[in-house]
């Protein structure tokens, strides 16, 4: 079959040629072109910039966590909802949240949360350790839900920084004499605390007395936090990962350490009733001497609770709501009444406040 004439060779309309497009046209395409690809360079370069300068909604609280992977520490969220929670397991390296070294017990974790959040921190940080139920916890029961629930946040802000336990038992009035301790061998750190506080605090006067109730569990707001600049945090990591002391001397320097970084003096010890009052809500204590409170905290009689406990005491058998505690009796400088304390305070105030009393002149 012959071809037909449009498609023979040579035929006209194969050999007709697309239209021209002008030169201007093309122009102005590769123009509108180019500025598209700038806007969206420039569009995306600061999206990217936003990124890095982004940190979701923090709360204005939290609660820092000193953990060990074999800890539960559900308790958190399921009483304490609406607090923050950051949680570092110091015994697992590729846990979310870890330290650079396990050393120095909760210390490390305090620090490490501080300095890597220095920035950016909450208005109120609460430190604790990672069980509910402890020995020392500043309850009848020993439990931190009521503690942290009835800690009172403006008392906080106006203050600054509190110790958790009101209580004086164990560490108040006086824990550790750096100058006469030296010779102690025991876990008290008094014999180790007068070089760990020149290294800590270099170029400051050693306290002779520290006093502060134990154990290393407090509230802190970042305003206070901040008043040491960042760079004082990092050398005091620096020296608990270096220091060739046993981790529970290590940790003990820091416990009767952190009331003095964030600026109280050596011995911080308010009478437990204004202590539980205004820290907590509970003004209505029968309050019979300076460290104690009627119903508050009865010294158990060891240093670690039943398994169990609440539900199961020492015996192992189960207990009833209202149950008494087994106690130790409180030391003897406990037990004097607060006007006899109050009475050796003024005592014992400074020979030069005396003076300049004594050379003001009298009044008519």
């Amino acid at each position: 079959m012959a071809l037909s004439r449009a498609y023979r060779s040579g035929s006209p309309r194969l050999l007709r040629k697309p239209p021209a497009i002008s030169g201007i046209v093309l122009l102005a395409y590769l123009a509108v072109f180019c500025l598209l690809c700038s806007v969206a360079k420039y569009c995306l370069a600061s999206f990217l910039a936003s990124l890095r300068h982004y940190h979701p909604a923090r709360p204005q609280r939290e609660l820092v966590v000193a953990a060990m992977s074999s800890d539960n520490t559900s308790w958190l969220h399921e009483y304490l909802p609406d607090w923050g929670r950051k949680v570092y397991v110091v015994d697992d390296p590729d846990a979310p949240l870890t330290v650079p070294s396990n050393k120095g017990r909760e210390a490390m974790v305090y620090l490490t949360y501080i300095i890597d959040h220095y920035d950016r921190l909450p208005a109120h940080m609460v430190f604790i350790h990672p069980q509910r139920y402890q020995w020392h916890n500043d309850d009848p029961l020993y439990d931190n839900v009521p503690l942290l629930r009835n800690l009172r946040l403006p008392f906080l802000a106006q203050q600054g920084y509190l110790n958790l336990r009101c209580v004086w038992l164990l560490g108040c009035p006086v824990e550790i004499r750096p100058f006469t301790d030296i010779h102690r061998t025991d876990v008290h750190a008094g014999a180790a605390f007068k070089a760990g506080f020149e290294a800590l605090f270099p170029g400051s006067p050693v306290p002779r007395e520290v006093g502060v109730s134990c154990c290393a569990q407090f509230a802190v707001t970042a305003a206070q936090v901040r008043k040491r600049p960042r760079s004082e945090y990092e050398h005091f990591r620096r020296w608990l990962l270096s220091t060739p002391l046993p981790d529970e001397l290590s940790g003990r320097i820091f416990e009767y350490s952190w009331h003095m970084i964030f600026g109280r003096d050596p011995v911080h010890c308010p009478t437990a009733s204004e202590c539980y009052c205004k820290q907590y809500g509970y003004c209505n204590l029968s309050c019979r001497n300076i460290g104690t409170c009627d119903g508050r905290y009865t010294m158990p009689p060891f240093a670690s609770l039943p398994r169990g406990w609440p539900d199961f005491g020492w015996d192992g058998k189960p207990r009833h709501p209202g149950d008494p505690i087994p106690a130790r009796e409180p030391p003897k400088h406990l037990q004097q009444p607060v006007r006899t304390h109050q009475r050796q305070q003024q005592q014992q105030q400074h020979p030069q406040q005396k003076r300049q009393r004594a050379q003001q002149p009298a009044t008519e």
